[in-house]
């Protein structure tokens, strides 16, 4: 039944990619629960398996170390700084979206840890060579993720053991009261100049985009057009993030089957 609904899932994406775009959302004439909970295992298997996503993400991290170069070549009083994300950005953790999906099971905070106690989560293609590259002329790393306080440990297990730069309680800020991580960069923008932000979600780059619908989302990216691939790099995710959220206003006490319709409407075919 598991790799049914894998196979309804990978039909209907399929056709999607088969259409032209048009103006008009899709009515909903499939049946209930194709594209949650199964849909991101479909997802991860691009992730794990596609060449384009590597290619992607060697694409990202090229253009990061041509920013950092140009701001290597800028004199100024403070330390120089990268922030990024941990999940999806330097750290690959598909074998945990396909664990749960093809399960039937959505993300659980339990299963998450499950997963994250492990410290097995693989490298982002590109991710460690070019922080490694950062460190050696001097800049520091920051990793602001909004893992819990109790995945301390074996966060810092998974960098290090893979040899990420700066991996230390020091350069690792985690969340506390909010899953916002503007007070932890604003924290550190006092000690540093951050001339980069990585991330694979929006919120990783600027408040602005916090726990925004969809229509918002859009319009902020379009008037920030000109931060990614300079100040911002961005990392493919087709997993999970605040982009899949917006399409049910972050409702998560939604049913399965209601999240499913919602975002069935969402997808634009002829």
């Amino acid at each position: 039944m598991q790799y049914k609904n894998i196979l309804l899932t990978s039909a209907l994406f399929a056709g999607m990619m088969a259409c032209k775009t048009a103006q008009q959302p899709v009515s909903q004439t499939s049946p209930s629960t194709i594209m949650q909970p199964y849909g991101p295992a479909w997802a991860a298997l691009w992730q794990q398996r596609s060449s384009e996503y590597k290619a992607l993400c060697f694409q990202a991290y090229n253009i990061a170390r041509i920013r950092l170069d140009e701001s290597l070549a800028q004199a100024g009083s403070q330390p120089l700084a990268i922030v990024t994300d941990i999940d999806e950005t330097v750290l690959d953790n598909s074998a945990y979206n396909v664990h749960i999906a093809l399960k039937g099971q959505a993300y659980s905070e339990q299963t998450w840890k499950e997963w994250t106690a492990k410290a097995a989560a693989d490298t982002v293609p590109g991710a460690l060579s070019f922080l490694q590259y950062a460190a050696v002329r001097g800049v520091q790393v920051f990793y602001i993720s909004n893992r819990s306080a109790t995945e301390r440990d074996v966060t810092l297990k998974n960098l290090q053991q893979w040899h990420f730069p700066f991996a230390d309680n020091e350069h690792l800020l985690l969340k506390t009261t909010t899953s916002g991580k503007e007070a932890r960069r604003t924290q550190v923008a006092q000690t540093h100049r951050i001339v980069l932000l990585l991330g694979d979600n929006l919120g990783d780059f600027a408040e602005m985009f916090d726990k925004q619908v969809v229509d918002k989302r859009t319009a902020l990216t379009q008037q920030s057009a000109a931060d990614f691939g300079n100040r911002f790099i961005v990392l493919p995710n087709p997993m999970y993030g605040d982009w899949l959220p917006a399409m049910f206003e972050y409702n998560y006490k939604r049913s399965a089957g209601e999240m499913d319709s919602l975002l069935i409407r969402q997808l634009i075919s002829y």
